[in-house]
């Protein structure tokens, strides 16, 4: 196993390798060989990520960064209200236990696994219902890397129709950054700027919910979007290493294909054992209606 493991690291770092192909290749090797890692590649997915999302952060100007995030704030308070009321709902609808269905919809309607893991101590959630909201989650995480660029080919978005698309309607950064990164270098800043800015409503989000149910439980500041924003401005202060920034960026974006590989590997059979049925038709539901609703209202609005 460890020999086709090698194998596997030798294919995601080919020059030819995409990122589709890295979360694939990673999936193949879950769901055929399983993993008797999955602790250490889900670290090493988180740490290759972060690393990945600070590099690329070297590779745009700060003012560009807070001119994206400034048109995307709308959209973003919009469809995060917007997502949070329809899985409730879809919740009742389904007979999702309350704590699962509340992480299913934070985890649309943030960041994925980092708004499920930041919610679950505020709402006291079991270990089971964390397992289940992350399973679900992370599986349709996988999913959108792969069919949202064909999505935007099959309807010819615009590499900024498709920015901004892919980071308000994608679950985990992984997989916009990903999706972005396939579809073009404008789309790739587009998206990484419009997710982590809804990244940021974590911690507004969560504090929210904390006041409601009484509890005084820490919430983290994800310190990898500080980096990304430390790194924008690193390159705006310094332009004359701009080619120097420029190989820093290209390096992450290398780097990402592994952090995909990783994440591929957690959709184990033993991840997709611990979906149920009714959690699995919440998130499908309520991701189809997000992403659905996300793209008629932009192509709507005509971005360019």
């Amino acid at each position: 196993m460890k020999l086709a493991l090698a194998l596997c690291l030798m294919a995601v770092a080919a020059p030819w390798g995409s990122t589709g192909f890295a979360l694939a290749l990673g999936i193949a090797f879950a769901l055929t060989l399983g993993n008797p890692w999955l602790k250490l590649t889900a670290r090493l997915s988180r740490i290759t990520l972060q690393l990945s999302v600070v590099g690329l952060g070297f590779g745009l100007e700060i003012g560009t960064v807070m001119q994206t995030g400034k048109e995307s704030l709308i959209y973003t308070i919009v469809g995060i209200c917007g997502t949070l009321s329809v899985g409730y709902f879809l919740g009742k609808a389904f007979g999702t236990d309350s704590n699962t269905s509340l992480l299913i919809s934070a985890g649309t309607a943030i960041c994925g696994g980092s708004a499920i893991a930041a919610m679950a101590p505020v709402l006291k959630a079991k270990d089971d219902e964390t397992a289940v909201a992350l399973g679900t989650v992370f599986t349709l995480n996988a999913v959108a890397l792969l069919i949202f660029p064909l999505i935007g080919h099959l309807v010819g978005l615009s590499q900024d129709t498709f920015g901004t698309w892919a980071g308000l309607a994608i679950h985990d950064t992984s997989s916009v950054v990903g999706a972005a990164s396939t579809y073009g270098t404008e789309a790739l800043r587009i998206g990484t700027t419009v997710k982590l800015t809804r990244a940021m409503w974590i911690i507004p989000v969560v504090l929210g919910f904390a006041l409601l149910r009484g509890t005084r439980e820490r919430i983290s500041t994800p310190l990898f979007i500080i980096g990304f924003l430390v790194a924008a401005t690193t390159r705006t202060a310094l332009p004359a290493y701009g080619a120097q920034w420029d190989q820093v960026a290209a390096l992450a974006t290398h780097c990402l294909k592994f952090s995909l590989f990783f994440v591929g590997l957690g959709l184990s059979r033993e991840v997709l054992g611990r979906v149920g049925l009714r959690p699995m038709l919440q998130g499908v539901t309520l991701w189809a209606a997000v992403s659905g609703i996300t793209l008629a209202a932009l192509m709507a609005i005509g971005i360019a």
